[in-house]
Order: structure tokens, then sequence, then C-alpha cells
């Protein structure tokens, strides 16, 4: 198991989640916008993707990026190389496409973002759109994800609750969320989470699904099938084949036979200031619910810029401007994905100020905060990483392959 460079302990005493926002500002932190169906008419209100799906401006958007023109800044040589590195790591050529009749190296790359970071999404057709973000950039992302081709529920102030097919909708357009909502789907679910390893604080995603009070945990007793609010709960500790449940009243039940309490459990997402942590069920023990201090990060809180820094090489080098990581991320809102014990990280370019690569498969991040994480297991941080561009000042790019590069000191 990969093994964080400080304490646990330490490191999660410091990881503890923040406010994002102040808390008379409650409902801030919801999507919000407007929907447009392809007959021209249009609804207004907080919003959820599918029925357990994403509704705060925390949670991802993902798919696949439809191309990649950062390739064009390789050598023939260097492309050569790319091919013969995956060759030897034996990897699946399935998301590959080559064809050297017009010099075009092909590889997908997945476009994850936190939702606070789209203006407006255009679907072309079911597994298709087009991201015009914060700063008026447009991306096309398809297929990858249930993000696409779904449902949306929106909340609109004066009908009510309606729920709109993917293939209705023209446009969906992002919004600053009023501070108070006249209605809202439900309260945050916050709290703090204990696993083996450490514990952390922040809006709780239970099974992957449940994201509001309003939702529930499901299970069967002795006496029958019980379905209880998250609102009501106090707190929920794993147990054998089950999970001990206690009430806010202090009722305590013993809960089986369901994906939400047992080992069918899909994780718990804790979303923070930093970032979001998924704790796969082996790794949880315990949980504690208490109110959350507002409803999260703001849109307004968001703003989209290109990554920038300095790569330092193990040549000695030092080149500074605008960095493309892994040859397909060039926002700072672009996320660094990898585990430590099992335990995922989904961590913001923004949030990160320093990156070394350590071996093969692990890197060291250093927080802003000052926090440090070992992660691996994963393409950003390991040797599936193609490596960084650096664009100089006159906008001319040096290439760094991922083993020469001795860390990355992002602005």
């Amino acid at each position: 198991m990969i093994k964080s460079i400080i304490s646990k302990s330490a490191l999660f005493l410091g990881l503890i989640a923040a406010p994002f926002i102040s808390a008379n500002a409650q409902d801030e932190g919801f999507i919000y916008g407007k929907l447009t169906t392809i007959d021209g008419k249009s609804y207004t209100g907080q919003m959820r993707w599918g029925d357990r799906g994403e509704g705060y401006w925390t949670d991802h958007f993902n798919g696949n990026k439809e191309e990649n023109d950062n390739y064009r800044h390789l050598t023939r040589e260097e492309i050569n190389d790319l091919r013969d590195e995956q060759r030897r790591r034996n990897s699946s050529w399935g998301s590959f496409t080559i064809s050297w009749g017009n010099n075009s190296w092909e590889t997908t790359h997945e476009f994850r973002t936190e939702f606070g970071n789209i203006s407006k999404i255009d679907i072309n057709r079911r597994s298709e759109v087009e991201l015009t973000l914060r700063n008026g950039d447009r991306v096309f992302v398809q297929d990858g994800s249930d993000d696409m081709g779904g449902t949306i529920t929106i909340l609109d102030q004066e009908l009510g609750s309606m729920k709109f097919n993917w293939s209705r909708i023209e446009t969906i357009e992002f919004m600053d969320t009023p501070s108070k909502l006249n209605s809202r789907i439900g309260d945050p679910i916050y709290g703090t989470v204990e696993y083996y390893g450490g514990s952390i604080t922040g809006f709780v995603q239970w099974d992957h699904d449940e994201r509001y009070t309003t939702n529930v945990l499901d299970g069967d007793t002795r006496d029958g099938d019980m379905k209880i609010e998250f609102g009501n709960i106090k707190s929920i500790e794993r147990d054998r084949s089950g999970s001990n449940v206690v009430t806010k009243s202090g009722r305590e039940l013993y809960l089986r036979g369901s994906n939400d309490v047992d080992n069918s459990n899909g994780g718990i997402i804790v979303s923070t200031d930093f970032g979001r942590v998924d704790i796969p069920w082996k790794e949880f023990k315990r949980v504690e619910f208490t109110n959350a201090p507002n409803s999260g990060k703001a849109y307004s809180a968001y703003a989209v810029n290109k990554i920038s820094g300095t790569v330092e090489t193990t040549k000695g080098e030092s080149l500074s401007g605008e960095i493309i990581f892994d040859l397909d991320e060039e926002y700072n809102f672009e996320i660094i994905q990898g585990e430590n014990d099992d335990i995922e990280y989904f961590i913001p370019i923004e949030n990160i100020k320093s990156f070394s690569p350590r071996n093969y498969d692990n890197a060291r991040i250093v927080l802003k905060s000052g926090k440090e994480l070992t992660l691996g297991s994963g393409r950003d941080v390991s040797d599936e990483n193609e490596g960084v561009l650096v664009f100089n000042s006159s906008g001319k790019p040096t290439y760094v392959k991922y083993e020469n590069i001795k860390q990355i000191n992002f602005n």
C-alpha cells in the first residue's frame, strides 16, 4: 500500500474542511440555472442530474475529450517514444488511434471538472455536448459518463419539480444561486467520516448517491424494512454484515440487507475545501452527521484560468510559463487523481502548490494549505502520464517527458 510521506494523523488533522462560504449564504452551493428545451421553452431553478446525481457546484461533470491537438507540438521521435512506452506497459490499444498518413496521434483523455467552472452546456446529441467555460473557452465532450443522456430535475420556483429527458433539452445556462431559495430539494448531508487511518469532515455523498437530508437510508431490521431520512440520523457505524444506526432522538437500530448499509455500498465521498475524497466501504468505520455550515462553494467563487508555473527537470533546467499537464490538462480546474491506501483523491490543480514524481507509480503532492500527500494508482501520478508542455513568453513550447520531471511548482 502507498504510504503518505507524513503521518496520517497529522495529515487529516490539517485536511478538515473549512466552510466554503459564509453561513448566511446557505443555498448558494446548489446547482442553479436556466434550462431551455428544443421547443424554446425555458425553466429556471435548482437542478439535479438524474434521480440521485449531481446537485452541487462542487460535483463533477465528466466525459471524454473529443480531441486533443497538443500532440502537434511533439516531434515524430517523441510520438514514437510514447508509443513504445505504451507497448512496454502492455497497455490496451483500444483507446489509441494512430494514423501516420497525416501525422496524427490521438489518445482518449478524460475531461472532469466541478460544475461551477461551466457557464453553458449545448447539447449536440445524446452522447456529445459543447461546454462553454467560465472564461468563454469551449470544450467538446462525449461519452464516458452518465452525465450525458439521462434526465435532469429542475425545481422551477413557480411550477415546482419537473423532470426532463436529455433528448428534450437544447441548452443549460448556469447562473448564481440565490442565497435563499423559496423551496429546495433538501439540505446538504454533512459530517465527519472515520476510516482506517484517519478521519475527514465535509459534505457527504453516501453510497455515491445520497446527497440531501431528504434522501433515505434503506435497510432491514427484525421488525421489517426501514427507510430513514438522513436528516434524522445522528451516526452510522459499519458492523459485521450491516451497520449500527443511531437517530437524532437516540434510537439505536441494526440494519442490513441493503447497499446503503452493507459491503455492496459503493463508497462514501466527502467534498472538502481542497477537493473530494472517495472512501471505499472496506475502509469505512463510522460517520457522525452534523448540521452543514452552508450548502458549499458558491458559483461566484469560481474562476477559470490556464495552468502556469515552473517545471524543474532532472537535467537541472527550470522552465516557466503556461503548462499543459499530461499533454491534455490546461486549466486550473482540471483534476489530479490518485490513491493513498485505497482512499481515492480528486484534487483540482488550482489547490496544488507542487507536484513531484517519486517513482514509476506514485507522486508527492503538496497542497497550497501546506499539507502533503503521496498518491499512486492513477494515470496522473504514474509513468502513464505523458509528460508536460511548457510555453515560454513567446508562446514556444518545450516538451518534458514524465521521467524527466523533477518537480512542478504551480502558480
